[in-house]
């Protein structure tokens, strides 16, 4: 018997400190072209918003993509050290999506 898997959904927003607020810019964009090429990323997007806050979405076929992703060591360095790097913890979500998502 297969189980079937779910995308994940994460999203949220992150308010750098001011003082690091282009080094965590720096850091976020340069996720952004290897974490689309893992395999199990079905997307990812940052945004910056005008109050300085950023803003990411991303997709995952699978919690365990996720999992994984999470484990990618420039990652792993800053969500080890986040609020080293925020003013405040994240204000993130995280659901199983409910509605079909397109094959790819």
């Amino acid at each position: 018997m297969t189980t079937k898997r779910s995308p994940i959904a994460l999203y949220g927003f992150l308010r750098p400190r001011p003082e690091r607020a282009d080094e965590v810019r720096d850091l976020l964009s340069a996720l952004v072209e290897p974490t689309r090429a893992e395999a199990g990323n079905l997307e990812y997007h940052l945004h910056e918003q005008p109050d300085g806050r950023f803003f990411l979405y991303e997709v995952w076929r699978s919690q365990q993509d996720l999992d994984e992703h999470n484990e990618y060591p420039p990652l792993r360095a800053f969500l080890d050290n986040i609020l080293d790097y925020l003013e405040e913890a994240p204000e993130g979500y995280f659901d199983t999506m409910t509605s079909p998502y397109p094959a790819r």
